[in-house]
């Protein structure tokens, strides 16, 4: 870990251009225009960045998300969806991601915003900002791997092989600190705000503004109660209450959505799917059918027909010629779409699922689901009319009410992945069938620990492998319990 985030804090210089982080023995040759200690807003906009773009990056080298949710099919090379995640090094790469170049960068921000002139509010909201936003990638990686280094991680002074947290008590914390951050928020004043005349500031989701950061916040604390839910009823009924109450994201003006301007940065679907000029991914044939079966009306807005038709691509088999499919449309691949990572709609089907769990939600499973539906419908450009037509073909079944949120969760959360497979992995619906080539046992449940920490923290990670009953994407987290 101490190797890693060495390697990190030279990753963040060179990444922003910064060639003064270099250091020699004297301070002679120390250039004011490229200050060595970095602005705690340019660690933020790096970890930020870097977190947004490989949580949502579809390439076969990071985190397969839309692969363990089946959402995707492959046509040149059907490895990842038989679940070999060994070859191209997939945990490896997103765990470094998360906590070498995102974690490791706000942990310094904070640092270097102590020596920073603010006043006290702003401060204070800068403080909560940075922690809001390592919250976010905290539950990441838990929901990712399960026990991960935490508390013992980012010290390398101090340990250089930090010990895997339990995860559960790792949640438990994000759920303290997180109610901490909240209650320090001064909505009045601003956090990394743009100064005046300018328009963009390290702050790239939400400009500093602090009543977004505290809808955010509470949208973050709601989704840790509903993973909950299973495995600590009561524990999860009170977070998740407590969260709806003070307010979470309430219409996509306040989702986090990373925006790329298309030249500096990108999309990463873009890059995949077009700046790569590379023709690998298809809509799968189980999220195109069950479209076709519920009348799905975004079908039209998300894939291209082929012969008139709509035809997905086959998971886990090296498909036919790439134009014998439809494809994902021209909707998916602009170079200045945002990374939706925490939607409106998202939490509107957290809230039907808390419901559904008779929670306090805020109105009933009933209308919930169908305000669940119609904001994916609204955010994915569909008319009233149709949106009217769907809820009526496909109204709210209580009885089987896990399959009817988790197909149209699930639905809704296409081209999200790491939403989507949290649903899955919560509701067990739809039911995702291992492909007949696959690599593992059965579909993925998490993601197995880096390699390198095989090497560089073997007692550690081998202790968290058994404890957890294996290091297998097999194995179940914490929260999954059915």
């Amino acid at each position: 870990m101490k190797n890693i985030i060495k390697i990190s804090l030279m990753s963040a210089c060179i990444g922003l251009g910064l060639s003064s982080c270099q250091s020699d023995l004297t301070s002679l040759n120390d250039d004011p225009k490229h200050p060595a200690i970095l602005p705690s807003e340019n660690l933020l906009a790096t970890a930020m960045y870097q977190s947004s773009y490989y949580i949502d990056n579809p390439s076969v080298n990071f985190n397969n998300y839309r692969f363990f949710t089946q959402q995707w099919a492959e046509t040149q090379y059907p490895d990842e969806t038989q679940y070999n995640l060994v070859t191209r090094n997939q945990p490896r790469n997103h765990f470094n991601r998360m906590y070498v170049y995102s974690i490791n960068n706000l942990r310094q921000a904070k640092v270097n915003l102590k020596n920073e002139v603010e006043t006290d509010d702003i401060r204070t909201n800068k403080l909560a900002t940075l922690e809001i936003e390592e919250i976010f990638i905290w539950e990441n990686l838990v929901d990712t791997y399960g026990d991960v280094p935490y508390s013992e991680a980012f010290k390398p002074d101090e340990i250089l092989t930090p010990k895997y947290d339990d995860a559960k008590t790792i949640y438990l914390d994000l759920i303290k600190r997180i109610n901490d951050a909240i209650v320090a928020i001064k909505p009045a004043a601003k956090g990394y705000a743009p100064p005046v005349g300018a328009t963009n500031s390290g702050d790239l989701v939400y400009s500093g503004d602090m009543t977004k950061w505290k809808k955010f916040a509470n949208s973050i604390k709601l989704r840790l109660g509903m993973n909950l839910a299973d495995v600590d009823p009561v524990l999860a009924k009170t977070t998740v209450e407590s969260a709806i109450a003070a307010g979470v994201i309430s219409s996509d003006d306040d989702a986090y959505k990373f925006k790329y301007d298309g030249g500096t940065f990108s999309n990463p679907v873009f890059d995949n799917l077009v700046a790569s000029n590379r023709n690998d991914f298809l809509p799968s044939e189980l999220v195109v059918n069950t479209m076709k079966t519920l009348s799905d009306p975004r079908m039209d807005i998300w894939f291209t027909k082929v012969g008139g038709v709509y035809k997905g691509g086959v998971f886990g088999e090296l498909n036919d010629p790439y134009t014998n499919f439809s494809q994902l449309s021209s909707y998916f691949r602009s170079a200045t779409a945002a990374s939706n990572l925490l939607s409106y709609a998202e939490v509107a089907f957290l809230k039907a699922e808390a419901a559904a769990r008779n929670y306090s939600a805020g109105g009933t499973a009933v209308d919930l689901y169908a305000s669940a539906i119609t904001e994916s419908m609204r955010e994915n450009g569909v008319s009233v009319a149709n949106t009217t037509a769907y809820l009526a073909a496909n109204p709210y079944n209580a009885v089987n009410w896990k399959q009817s949120i988790g197909v149209q969760a699930w639905l809704a959360m296409f081209n999200k992945g790491f939403a989507s497979w949290n649903f899955t992995r919560r509701l067990d619906s739809p039911t995702l069938v291992n492909p007949p080539k696959s690599n593992i046992a059965s579909v993925p449940y998490r993601m197995p620990y880096s390699d390198q920490e095989y090497v560089l923290n073997g007692a550690n990670v081998k202790a968290a492998a058994s404890k957890i009953g294996g290091d297998k994407a097999t194995t179940k987290l914490f929260w999954d319990k059915f």
